[in-house]
């Protein structure tokens, strides 16, 4: 059924006759999260590809291959410098004056600066000037990135109603995944081209092509209204002039439980970056592993959907637990494969460990972390706790690469990496209230106090 556009409160309503309330939208609201995820991440995942498979050669002095592998990935770790940055700045206008217009501007944010990186001169034709450009864009890009997935979540889960606000949700992450699969169908034929055309121009065009995601986007993501939650905020005065004050006061528990719950992610940067290097050096050609990571993924876009569901019925703690810890069980096994020389047992694997593993506790966490917080400070406490926890992912490559991980047995110090990150965020997300019966106007719920309620 069509859904209608929601309606805007009428602040001036005929004598007797009550406001109207605003409408929840929460297909529409999907498919923006959807498409705006899929913008922001096909250009995050571009830049992880080409790094693991370009960079090194283009932006750094030849010389020692694993230094300037480290390097390169050293530059995918700087954007989730700037992400908590970002988290502040973008989760109090996020939670100050809406979800939706702050989500028009990361869109914007991140594909002028990925298209950017497309245009950058590289180190042979400019020296140490090129790394510090790319270096610059990426913060950019990690700028941007701070916002959309804590704000894209917040507004679904708002508009969704209750019973099935983890199923909405869970199209947010989807929308990830088909950023992944979009940047890795563009990336394998580039990467498939002549060494001269690759390092020329080759791998510039997969930025270059942003610009029509986002264009596209841009257009989707413009038709949708406010949310109705934070639509009665700002009718009732209860809207947080600085969110961080009653964000620190009630829910530090909160930001501290997401943050380390938020390690989770270091298995997508350990499985989409990580794992290519590390294949690539047992004797995979690059567009084989590419591909290992877009069929994952493509399955995924199936199985995450369905765990939203199953959080709505079961609750969101056991799905997201459980998809922590078949992640930690299952990769040890996903790397051997890749120097077993079965390809079919490789593919099966990284469908088990990535699709029916971690896409559960990916599927699950927007809902997950967004119920622990009220309306007035919802986007700051998702925005700051993840981007804080996903500094372990962003870090992930570099860290593992420095400590052999991509070198003749290096699949024993990823597999110890990811069952660390996976046993914390398991531990964490163990001390969390199960909010899935719980209203979404109740969500967060602290005690009503004249101190809860101006922040001074």
């Amino acid at each position: 059924m069509q859904e209608e556009p929601m309606s805007i409160i009428d602040s001036t309503p005929p004598d007797g006759v009550p406001a109207a309330v605003p409408e929840r939208t929460p297909k529409k609201a999907a498919l923006a999260s959807f498409m705006g995820s899929a913008v922001e991440y096909y250009d995050f995942f571009v830049f992880g590809f080409v790094a693991a498979l370009v960079f090194p050669k283009v932006f750094f002095p030849e010389g020692n291959e694993t230094v300037a592998l480290a390097q390169s990935f050293a530059t995918l770790g700087v954007a989730y410098i700037a992400r908590p940055v970002g988290a502040f700045v973008i989760g109090h206008f996020g939670d100050r004056i809406g979800r939706r217009n702050v989500l028009m501007f990361t869109l914007i944010l991140m594909g002028v600066s990925t298209f950017a990186i497309g245009c950058l001169p590289t180190y042979g034709m400019v020296g140490v000037l090129a790394p510090i450009l790319l270096v610059t864009c990426r913060l950019l890009q990690g700028f941007s990135a701070a916002g959309e997935q804590a704000g894209a979540s917040s507004l679904t889960l708002e508009h969704s109603p209750d019973g099935q606000r983890s199923f909405y949700t869970s199209w947010t992450l989807t929308g990830t995944q088909g950023g992944l699969i979009l940047a890795s169908l563009v990336v394998i034929p580039i990467v498939a081209l002549p060494d001269e055309d690759l390092y020329s121009w080759g791998w510039r065009v997969p930025f270059w092509l942003s610009a029509v995601v986002v264009v596209v986007a841009y257009f989707i993501r413009r038709r949708l209204h406010e949310t109705p939650e934070f639509e009665d905020a700002k009718a009732s005065g209860t809207i947080a002039k600085m969110p961080l004050k009653p964000l620190m006061r009630n829910h530090w528990r909160d930001v501290l439980r997401v943050i380390f719950c938020a390690f989770i992610a270091a298995v997508s940067t350990v499985f989409a970056n990580l794992a290519i290097a590390y294949g690539k050096k047992m004797g995979l050609n690059s567009d084989e592993t590419l591909w290992l990571v877009v069929v994952a993924n493509i399955v995924a876009l199936g199985t995450q959907p369905l765990f939203g569901k199953l959080a709505d019925r079961i609750g969101r703690k056991p799905v997201f637990i459980y998809g922590a810890l078949s992640s930690a069980a299952l990769m040890p096994f996903y790397l051997l494969s890749m120097s077993g020389g079965n390809d079919v047992l490789m593919f099966a694997l990284a469908i088990a460990t990535f699709s029916f593993g971690y896409a559960a506790a990916n599927a699950v966490w927007p809902s997950f972390y967004g119920e622990m917080f009220a309306t007035r400070v919802r986007f700051s406490g998702l925005a700051i706790g993840t981007q804080l926890g996903f500094l372990v992912a962003g870090f992930a490559p570099a860290i593992v690469t420095a400590l052999g991980g991509v070198e003749e047995g290096g699949w024993v110090v990823i597999s110890i990496f990811t069952a660390v990150v996976c046993l914390i965020a398991s531990a964490a997300a163990l001390t969390a209230k199960e909010t899935k019966d719980v209203p979404t106007a109740e969500l967060g719920d602290k005690p009503t106090t004249a101190r809860n309620l101006v922040d001074h």
